[in-house]
């Protein structure tokens, strides 16, 4: 009976320790789990494929980010659903908690980075762009040309200037620099068959392609919203007309890297495949990327007797229906320029 009692009392003991431990070890691990991470700005992290619970925590400690500590080791073995970490590139903000951080490896949410594309730009921007862009993965410098075209579904030959929507895309890191493209042009033909489905139907286009070179025209002529339609009743009047459409842009994607800021007469009669004052109609191809705006003043321009706009020295143009006046327009800008 002796023993018995002693028995029992030593258990009871033992209990009681192992739950004072227990509940030590329970808050411990739970001061852990809350406690904030070591970054005071936000913070790109990545997780390389492979990577285990033990090399995670290194990899966090080695950063600064959580210290070492026995407690990592608990939290796992208590939640071991946080063990289940997945690898990418991830965001850490300085509000997060070590618990907060585990659960954002586990849901897969990786960061994600923007690109911008502006309205006018060149394919050859894009290029540029994308090289600078971080983490993604860059395959274009040694990707021909003709590639590209194949994997974005077009004619062999085809120009890919124009080809492409300009707006912001998210990626994720690792994603490569193709799939943006990918993306840009997908959303570009659905932008220009809304367009073309709903144009007036007295346009000179042949198809969509044409009404794509004009939005082009268009986004390089102005970039007051109030005043695309009228460039395109501009354009689309000297088209009916068999008049040239001479406008500089054409010039000046036609001259290359010739151009250095400055368009002299002796580029004026220069013969381009682009140059607008040498050639009937459109040039061959867009010459840069039109945004929505654009594309819908070259479906829908507005109605009017105008010939002829240029520059008004504020921002924006001074539109006329003949030369005389055109030309009273231009002395205007002109003599504004030598005022300033």
């Amino acid at each position: 009976m002796k023993k018995t009692r002693i028995f029992l009392v030593t258990f009871l003991v033992l209990l009681a320790v192992a739950g004072g431990v227990a509940y030590w070890l329970y808050h411990q691990v739970n001061a852990f789990s809350g406690q904030k991470i070591s970054v005071t700005e936000e913070t790109i992290f990545t997780i390389p494929p492979g990577t285990g619970r033990v090399a995670l925590e290194k990899k966090l400690a080695e950063s600064g980010i959580i210290p070492e500590s026995h407690n990592y080791d608990w939290l796992l073995q208590l939640e071991p659903d946080l063990a289940k970490i997945k690898a990418g590139t991830y965001r850490l903000t300085p509000d997060m908690t070590v618990k907060s951080m585990l659960q954002l490896f586990v849901s897969g949410k990786e960061a994600q980075f923007s690109i911008r594309f502006v309205e006018g730009s060149k394919l050859a921007d894009w290029q540029k762009i994308l090289s600078e862009a971080p983490y993604l993965k860059q395959t274009l410098a040694d990707l021909p040309a003709d590639k590209l075209t194949e994997m974005l579904g077009l004619p062999a030959g085809s120009h890919l200037e124009g080809r492409f929507y300009p707006d912001t895309y998210l990626y994720t890191a690792g994603t490569e620099d193709t799939q943006i493209l990918k993306r840009a042009h997908q959303q570009m033909e659905t932008k220009l068959a809304a367009a073309w489905k709903t144009r007036n139907t007295d346009l000179p286009y042949a198809d969509p392609y044409e009404m794509l070179i004009m939005a082009s025209l268009i986004e390089k002529e102005t970039g007051v919203d109030g005043e695309r339609k009228k460039v395109a009743s501009v354009f689309m009047n000297r088209l009916k007309l068999k008049m040239r459409l001479q406008t500089d842009p054409t010039v000046i994607y036609g001259m290359g890297e010739r151009y250095q800021g400055t368009i002299y007469r002796s580029d004026l009669v220069r013969v381009t495949p682009y140059n607008t004052y040498q050639i009937d109609g459109m040039p061959p191809t867009p010459i840069a990327m039109p945004g929505s705006a654009s594309l819908d003043a070259a479906a829908k321009p507005d109605t009017t007797g105008y010939l002829y706009f240029v520059a008004d020295g504020k921002g924006g143009h001074v539109f006329t229906t003949n030369l005389r006046d055109h030309n009273r327009a231009v002395a205007d800008y002109r003599n504004g320029l030598k005022k300033q």
